[in-house]
């Protein structure tokens, strides 16, 4: 699944490939999100590796399922 997250101040957003569900990236938003949150949001890639972004600076977050990987320049 392919998570975006948007960071306040920031140019460019986060995109990372997650094996969490849709159910557990959003319950993880939510409770950074809610007042008595953990205040990082913390969230694991694919591979493992954490992705920890302060609660405060989170713009958006856009949970999406993988899409197939589009190969050569042809339109479909």
């Amino acid at each position: 699944m392919e998570v975006k997250i948007g960071v306040q101040h920031a140019p460019r957003e986060i995109v990372f490939e997650s094996r969490q569900s849709p159910e557990e990236v959003e319950s993880a938003v939510s409770a950074a999100l809610s007042d008595s949150g953990s205040k990082v949001l913390n969230l694991a890639d694919e591979h493992g590796r954490k992705v920890l972004v302060p609660a405060d600076r989170v713009a958006y977050v856009e949970i999406a399922e993988q899409s197939g990987r589009k190969v050569g320049f042809g339109t479909i």
